[in-house]
């Protein structure tokens, strides 16, 4: 899928083959269409943000720390009930070198080169370093390191199998890869064969981090949640009012423009509920009953009533992490759910998640994931 000639001339190269020469006939591109050769082993290997972790696991198995060298120290601060988990498993996790915080003015080219990596995996937008970092790309590549862009944000419905593909070739996992992909496209197919035609699409005001800022309201209109959103069969009420990927709608546009659904994206985890936060709690160790909780009390706050959605009794919270991770496609079948109650009735997306999740994660992640009231 990503493999194309370098040269041309394939009788050539067939014929180099069959003399027994070894010719490098072959390059990728990753997600920001770079070509880039495969180095001739993968055997050290950096991160450029946390969340990629369980994309590695994803292909890696058990064997996630085996080729792990170095990564950010972001995971424990915006994922900490994955974190909490792989750390449960491996408890090695603590003792992979830090190369930074997350953000990309923190990453370190030096520690990274101590290190000596052969691959370096980044996202192409993101909160580490991206496509638009290209002098330390150009660094690492001087010194040796492959760097590759994966995209399980921008575009998440049609680059996280190319994603994992790709990764997949890099690593030496093409199978798992491949197996993924295939799960991956049914899971979403099972939405899109039978969504009803856009004229009858519902309304909907998503939430970005509902709660997190004292001012109302953070939304998403491309990009991450809100394509996913849209593949959902949803029409975004901030599609047409915000021109980038994401910005502010005022609690007066909400009142007077009519949403028939609302669903917050949820950043709170286990820690936040003891601690008592104001933001609404889902993911990984989180219970239902305190993700409940959490989302009735934020849309009980002054104002919030007077939401339609709210109103009506339309409301619904999504762990906001779905956004960048290779199971956002579970995300999509549970706001299908919320949209589409009666055609999709025999949509299982619990079923979904744990079906990827055991397959494809070599950590156990129990927590609640989506809520409604």
């Amino acid at each position: 899928m990503f493999r194309r000639l370098l040269q041309p001339g394939q009788y050539l190269a067939g014929l180099i083959a069959l003399w027994g020469l070894a010719l490098p006939v072959l390059a990728l591109e990753d997600l920001a269409g770079r070509e880039l050769t495969p180095p001739a082993k993968v055997e050290r290997i950096v991160l450029g943000e946390g969340r990629l972790l369980p994309v590695l696991a994803l292909l890696e198995g058990p064997g996630v720390l085996d080729r792990l060298v170095g990564m950010p120290r972001d995971l424990p601060l915006v994922a900490p009930g994955t974190y909490a988990a792989y750390e449960e498993r491996y408890p090695a996790l603590a003792d992979i070198p830090p190369i930074g915080q997350g953000a990309a003015d923190t990453f370190s080219l030096e520690q990274v080169l101590a290190l000596q990596p052969d691959l370096a995996v980044f996202s192409l937008h993101g909160h580490g370093p991206g496509s638009d970092n290209p002098r330390l790309v150009e660094q690492l590549e001087r010194a040796g390191v492959t760097v590759v862009f994966v995209d399980f944000r921008e575009q998440p419905l049609r680059n996280t199998p190319r994603s994992v593909e790709l990764l997949g070739e890099l690593l030496g996992r093409q199978e798992r890869a491949q197996a993924f992909a295939a799960d991956y496209r049914e899971a979403l197919q099972a939405v899109t064969t039978r969504l009803p035609t856009p004229d009858t699409q519902p309304s909907v005001f998503l939430h970005s981090r509902a709660g997190l800022a004292d001012s109302c309201c953070e939304t998403m209109a491309r990009g991450m949640l809100a394509n996913l959103l849209e593949a959902a069969g949803g029409r975004n009420l901030a599609r047409d009012r915000l021109p980038g990927a994401a910005g502010m709608l005022s609690i007066e546009l909400l009142v007077t423009e009519p949403s028939q659904h609302y669903i917050a994206s949820a950043v709170g985890s286990r820690a936040t509920v003891r601690e008592g936060a104001r933001y609404v709690a889902l993911g990984p160790g989180v219970e239902p009953q305190d993700a409940r909780a959490s989302l009735q009390r934020l849309v009980s706050e002054p104002g919030m009533q007077h939401i339609d959605a709210i109103a009506n009794g339309q409301v619904h919270a999504l762990w906001h992490d779905f956004y960048n991770s290779p199971f956002n496609v579970v995300a999509v079948q549970v706001m299908t759910k919320w949209l589409y109650p009666e055609q999709f009735a025999d949509l299982q997306p619990e079923h979904t998640l744990q079906r990827l999740h055991s397959r494809y994660q070599p950590v156990a992640l129990p927590g609640t994931y989506w809520i409604t009231l």
